[in-house]
């Protein structure tokens, strides 16, 4: 199949060790991103019908993926590499995240669309490694309705939450959405994504009606008695009656 290449690549240091850098990036991803698995050995199994490629633990990862029937459409190649290195006698990582592959059709959005994304999630990532590390996590993940996939849903969200327009990073805010009070830090907000932490949570709203998709929400949950299927359901009626 043809196409593009890509590659994103990301740099940056973290407040952790090198073996819980290790771990969110093998066995937690479920507490910033979503949960994947990833059989620890060169030329086992990987995310997204892939294989890894390197497994070299606590210092370098890589997978590939090649599978076209388990790649997001408009994908047919993809590739992750992540470094870790230790700083300050161990206390500190520098991590170098490299994301490649390749696009199939509309190569510019599906770019910005997955730069975007890198950035956010990584984002989940420092703010996991600084407030939850190591902790389970219950994950959820929606899409709102097709009607959310208008220049103006993602902004129709944010109103809805209650979500003040001058609440930028760093402010604490009260919120009231899917049944629930929110008393909650705003730790990013962009045109296309919002996210909120709270004590026991990571909140995540993705304004993909941007890039041609539904606005979608994801719940890092790490309440130890946390409801997901409650959760899932009360944020999908929310969804629906906002969007329907």
């Amino acid at each position: 199949m043809s196409g593009k290449e890509f590659e994103i690549v990301r740099e940056f240091e973290v407040g952790s060790s090198q073996q819980e850098v290790w771990d969110a990036f093998t066995t937690g991803t479920g507490g910033w991103l979503w949960p994947m698995e990833y059989e620890p050995r060169e030329g086992g199994a990987g995310p997204f019908g892939g294989v890894v490629t390197v497994w070299d633990p606590p210092r370098r990862l890589a997978v590939r993926s090649d599978d076209p029937d388990a790649l997001p459409p408009r994908q047919s190649l993809n590739r992750l590499v992540h470094e870790i290195e230790p700083r300050d006698g161990g206390r500190r990582c520098w991590v170098r995240y490299a994301h490649s592959g390749t696009f199939t059709t509309d190569w510019a959005n599906q770019y910005e669309a997955a730069a975007r994304h890198t950035d956010f999630h990584l984002h989940t990532l420092r703010e996991y490694l600084t407030y939850f590390a190591g902790r389970p996590a219950s994950f959820i993940a929606l899409e709102a309705p097709a009607a959310s996939a208008t220049p103006d849903g993602f902004a129709k969200l944010a109103r809805e939450l209650g979500l003040p327009v001058d609440a930028w990073e760093g402010a604490r805010v009260r919120l009231s959405a899917a049944g629930a009070e929110l008393d909650a830090v705003v730790d990013f907000r962009t045109p296309h994504f919002i996210g909120l932490r709270t004590d026991d949570a990571l909140h995540r709203f993705f304004g993909r009606n941007h890039f041609g998709g539904p606005v979608g929400v994801t719940l890092h949950d790490f309440a130890p008695q946390a409801d997901a299927k409650g959760t899932e359901i009360a944020w999908h009626d929310w969804l629906t009656r906002l969007y329907g």
